[in-house]
């Protein structure tokens, strides 16, 4: 089936959604459609107070708008939503959002602070997944009534206690807290739902785009709205087909089918790379390869050997290799684009340092260590290098390989050795992942504390607990940003951990393509500033 300028584009692309097989999209894309090829079998919800994996975030990042927003061509800095000021009180525990006027939702209903402060209620109501983002700072069901109220134009939120302003204007930015027209959303309710199950199928937002269609594991259809307050989307469509396999994507970008391909594999992309009418986009992700190790073992406990296996892992040969163009070599617990993260790259591969380091340590050489890790391609094969340049170093790794779910049981029962991991943040704040690498308030096999990656791998972060709290709290953003800064030096260089990759993304689009933002380590796909 085919496109022709003349036809219905919104309900031609509803109609290519129900039931064309991806190799059959279009010859040649509308010049006002935008048409995507992701792998979307990842989302759970498109409810935004539930939607809490990347491609329902991305989704709902263009239908959507938050109180405070990150510009997407600033990277990290916080910009206006649909609160045009925002302020803290004195207590450090109160804060007030003014409303912009003249904001309507899709349905035409105004957006009012009456909406916002019941979208924010809604999502501790609700209790979804996502909803920790907020009820961290003390909101309860049976308290947010109290705890986030409206008056004229003014939304106030009240927290339990004063924490950095940052800490809580980053969690504001993040998708969980976007704001839904109320009125809309409760006319739909379904036995005290809400409105969950209808919004798992249709939008209520005041973003630039309005759903149109959405058929799980096959695709959506966006259509940009008109007169939206930042200014009419360039592209009026957006059209998204769930293709996972990278060569079928590279295949439809060659033939001018689709506009953008988001899950191509460095074969893939190389294989695009002379190819005049395709350019390749580069960004980064919030994942994070490290290796945990277990302070259970004596051996790994001591310093010596902790900093000799630092230096034993070939960084930049497994990212010029094995990795190239996925993860890029990355050091500290904070993705890049995080405030406060550290860019350093200070360890690299030198067998003769970890040699003498593990001279030093007084263990048993070689020493015997086991590696857990899961039944995946790219992880084995991370694993396969550190054993070969761990055994040069007189580190024996025998390799325990199991499935995912037989692997994260295994380390959250704190029974690995050495384990291979990823790590992403939950939301657009240090904290995020400061919390779970720096911080473990109880280090007993009792606690339980399973969230803690400290606690899993059996580690007492000691200073960099209490340094983590202290952090979470400093009002001013520029000592807060010196104090992860100092953290993660310390974590980086002396604790159970070995910190190695940051995820890298890129994105093959044709060559007319502009305005793409990927959403970096921090925020969601931009597909309202896209022109072609």
């Amino acid at each position: 089936m085919h496109l022709k300028h003349g036809f219905g584009r919104a309900a031609a692309l509803a109609v290519l959604m129900a039931g064309t097989a991806p190799m059959a999209l279009m010859a040649e894309t509308p010049a006002d459609t935008l048409v995507l090829a992701d792998a979307i079998d990842d989302i759970v919800s498109i409810d935004p107070h539930e939607a809490f994996e990347f491609s329902g975030t991305d989704l709902n990042n263009n239908v959507y708008d938050t109180l405070i927003e990150l510009d997407p061509t600033k990277p990290g800095e916080l910009v206006p939503g649909l609160a045009e000021s925002w302020a803290v009180a004195e207590d450090g525990m109160t804060y007030t959002f003014k409303v912009k006027s003249g904001i309507t939702f899709s349905s035409g209903n105004p957006m009012t602070a009456e909406d916002a402060a019941g979208s924010l209620r809604r999502v501790v109501k609700l209790n979804k997944t996502p909803a920790f983002i907020l009820t961290q700072f003390g909101l309860t069901p049976e308290n947010v009534d109290e705890m986030i109220t409206f008056e004229g134009d003014t939304v106030t939120l009240k927290t339990d206690k004063a924490y950095a302003p940052s800490f809580v204007f980053n969690c504001l930015t993040a998708g969980v807290a976007n704001i839904v027209d109320m009125k809309t959303v409760m006319a739909n309710e379904v036995e005290g739902d809400m409105g969950n199950a209808w919004l798992k199928a249709n939008s209520a937002g005041t973003g630039a785009y309005v759903l149109r269609s959405f058929k799980p594991n096959e695709g959506y259809v966006l259509e940009a709205r008109a007169g939206h307050w930042r200014g009419d989307a360039p592209i009026k469509n957006v059209f998204m087909q769930h293709v996972p396999e990278g060569a079928t994507q590279r295949l439809l970008l060659e033939k001018g089918d689709i506009d953008i391909g988001r899950e191509m594999t460095p074969t893939d992309i190389e294989g695009v790379s002379g190819n005049a009418d395709i350019k390749v986009q580069n960004d980064v992700g919030g994942q994070l390869y490290y290796l945990a190790l277990n302070q259970k073992k004596a051996e790994l406990a001591n310093p010596k050997v902790q900093e000799a296996m630092r230096w034993a892992v070939d960084y930049t040969g497994m990212t010029d290799s094995i990795l190239k163009g996925q993860w890029v070599v990355h050091q500290a617990f904070l993705p890049t684009g995080f405030l406060g993260a550290l860019t350093e790259t200070p360890y690299s591969l030198d067998i003769e340092k970890a040699k003498a380091l593990l001279a030093e340590s007084g263990v048993t050489l070689p020493l015997e260590v086991s590696l857990t890790v899961r039944n995946n391609q790219e992880r084995l094969d991370i694993a396969t290098s550190l054993q070969n340049t761990f055994a040069q170093a007189g580190i024996n790794l025998t390799l325990d390989v199991g499935d995912g779910a037989r692997v994260l049981e295994k380390y959250r029962a704190r029974q690995h050795d050495i384990t291979v991991q990823t790590w992403g943040p939950d939301y657009p704040d240090p904290h995020t992942n400061a919390s779970t690498f720096a911080m473990n308030p109880d280090n007993s096999d009792e606690a339980g504390n399973t969230g803690y990656l400290a606690w899993r791998t059996a580690w007492d972060p000691g200073e960099l607990h209490a340094m983590t709290e202290a952090a979470v709290v400093e009002k001013d953003t520029a000592a807060r940003t010196a104090m992860y800064e100092d953290i993660q030096r310390k974590h980086r260089d002396g604790s159970a951990f070995v910190m190695m990759f940051q995820q890298a993304r890129q994105d093959a689009m044709r060559a007319n393509v502009t305005g793409f933002y990927a959403g970096g380590a921090t925020d969601s796909a931009t597909y309202w500033t896209v022109t072609k």
